[in-house]
């Protein structure tokens, strides 16, 4: 149940377990200085974690410039996927993301991630277009997808 877990904004402490969890989610993932510099010298960076038991079982991120809210990240421990965690993380940033002023939010999803796909456009968001070999890793194409908030 989604009511047992605590949503917060991102802390310097927190790096090293989302780290962890960054590890378990992508094949490319970023680095522990990324997510120092995206707290501290990004001041588009807006970070939400998700924690059961002061244990971060998955983050999400955007930037947020003017009224547009970019998604760089959502991630959840694999052992707590299949819950609806990203489906609650999305929900809490897109909250967070139209308080501070956004208008639409969009994000990049790989063309064969169709479990995320179909969770976005649970939420709301459409087809926006594709960014050839957007991925670096496989070059796979990233589909853009964008929501009104």
């Amino acid at each position: 149940m989604v009511d047992s877990y605590v949503f917060r904004y991102m802390r310097e402490e927190d790096i090293d377990q989302i780290v962890e969890v960054e590890h378990a989610s992508f094949t490319t993932p970023w680095s522990r200085e990324a997510f120092y510099n995206e707290l501290y010298n990004n001041k588009f960076a807006v970070y939400i974690v998700l924690e059961e038991d002061n244990k971060i079982i998955g983050y999400c991120g955007t930037w947020l410039v003017i009224d547009e809210a970019h998604v760089t990240n959502v991630a959840i421990l694999p052992e707590y996927r299949g819950r609806r965690l990203g489906e609650a993380l999305m929900v809490k940033l897109m909250t967070v993301a139209k308080a501070k002023g956004a208008r639409t939010m969009t994000l990049e999803v790989r063309v064969t991630n169709h479990r995320a796909q179909s969770l976005y456009r649970k939420l709301g968001f459409q087809n926006g277009g594709i960014r050839k070999n957007y991925y670096a890793d496989n070059q796979e194409d990233g589909l853009v997808m964008w929501v009104n908030l």
